[in-house]
């Protein structure tokens, strides 16, 4: 496909959300073009559980999720650091997929609908002069509107010098993730979710006979074994006992263990410079809620839809940043805000095993509290 000097939407960052919204805009007509640092397919660290909110809008957008035989998650299995175990039904419940799988599929619908996906191109800096400016590698183009779904973190939330970055302080580089896809002995119906001291690891089905897991953890654990995961595991990890019979009885599939630093869960902004912010770029979910990945696709439906309006002239860009902000804050900022609570929780041995404990005590308590982390369908 040649590349255009001019587009009606330019989007930073291939993942769920990125993907999503340049499929939904060029299936309206819109010439997209979307930047990707890496090439299809590729792993990221990620919990790889779905809440089943985002089942149908996944197959309005062309994955057939239904012909891939993925697992669908109904229970939830909690552990404490002392091994005590509490179990739940969860009340909508979800779907595993590998983000191998997913992002990919939805990278070739998005070259099927027309838009122009530059992979292995990274982004240098974004400007506004009544178009946005794109600069990437030695290259430019314009776009009408822009949008980052870059992630976590990138090199475009230190330039644009992020007030998340200011707030977070030396707790910016307190969280590293390691995703493994491991072959195990289990039930595909239930996600695991593991304390340990200053982290949480959460385990579930994925498509074919893959498991995926997945643990965050704070760097000091990893820094007091001069990096070593293995060490850090043993040490730390297994003195979950549940943990430990998961790591020695499960076969750890090659190309693994993928790796992430320097995560951050503070507040963030949804819109910088004129760009609108998708996904974890405008704020993550903590992982043991689960829902990170339906958030991400569900503001790529927000975004696409108010786009449109824009493109067609229905609102002004103002209206369009604020109407984006307001919708975001109403689906989801409750839903963060539950999610920093319950991790305030969890990865302190004392306060994780109280709070094993106490649904064990009150087990009434708990679908309302994990209600508060999911949504609806949308």
């Amino acid at each position: 496909m040649e590349l255009l000097t001019e587009y009606d939407v330019a989007i930073i960052g291939g993942g769920l959300a990125g993907l999503s919204t340049s499929i939904q805009l060029s299936r309206q007509g819109h010439s997209v073009v979307l930047f990707e640092k890496e090439a299809y397919p590729f792993h990221k660290v990620c919990g790889e559980y779905i809440g089943l909110e985002s089942w149908s809008f996944l197959e309005g957008l062309g994955v057939r999720l239904r012909e891939l035989d993925l697992p669908i998650i109904k229970q939830l299995f909690l552990t404490a650091p002392n091994g005590k175990t509490f179990s739940t039904q969860l009340p909508l419940g979800g779907f595993g997929i590998s983000r191998y799988l997913l992002d990919h599929s939805l990278a070739q619908l998005a070259i099927d609908s027309g838009v122009h996906l530059l992979q292995r191109t990274k982004v240098d800096n974004v400007s506004f002069d009544n178009n946005f400016n794109i600069h990437f590698n030695g290259q430019a183009m314009t776009a009408t509107v822009c949008c980052s779904a870059h992630g976590k973190r990138s090199n475009l939330d230190i330039k644009w010098d992020r007030d998340f970055l200011k707030q977070s302080g030396t707790r910016l580089n307190n969280y590293v993730g390691i995703k493994y896809h491991v072959k195990m002995d289990g039930d595909k119906n239930i996600i695991g979710l593991h304390n340990f001291k200053n982290g949480y690891c959460g385990i579930s089905k994925i498509e074919e006979d893959k498991y995926c897991l997945c643990y965050m953890t704070k760097a000091e654990n990893l820094k007091k074994y001069n990096g070593n995961i293995q060490q850090m595991q043993e040490a730390v990890l297994y003195q979950n006992p549940h943990l430990k019979k998961l790591f020695l009885e499960s076969e750890f599939l090659e190309n693994f263990p993928v790796t992430i630093s320097q995560i951050s869960f503070s507040s963030k902004t949804k819109v910088e410079n004129g760009i609108l912010l998708l996904g974890d770029a405008a704020g993550m979910i903590t992982p043991l809620c689960g829902n990170g990945m339906s958030i991400a696709l569900h503001t790529g439906k927000i975004a696409a839809g108010l786009i449109h309006s824009f493109l067609k002239n229905e609102m002004t860009r103002k209206q369009l940043e604020i109407e984006y902000q307001n919708q975001w804050h109403n689906l989801f900022a409750k839903r963060l805000r539950t999610g920093r609570l319950l991790q305030s929780f969890f990865g302190n041995t004392t306060l994780s095993n109280l709070f094993v404990n106490s649904f064990k005590a009150f087990p009434f308590l708990a679908k309302p509290l994990i209600k508060q982390t999911h949504g609806q369908p949308f």
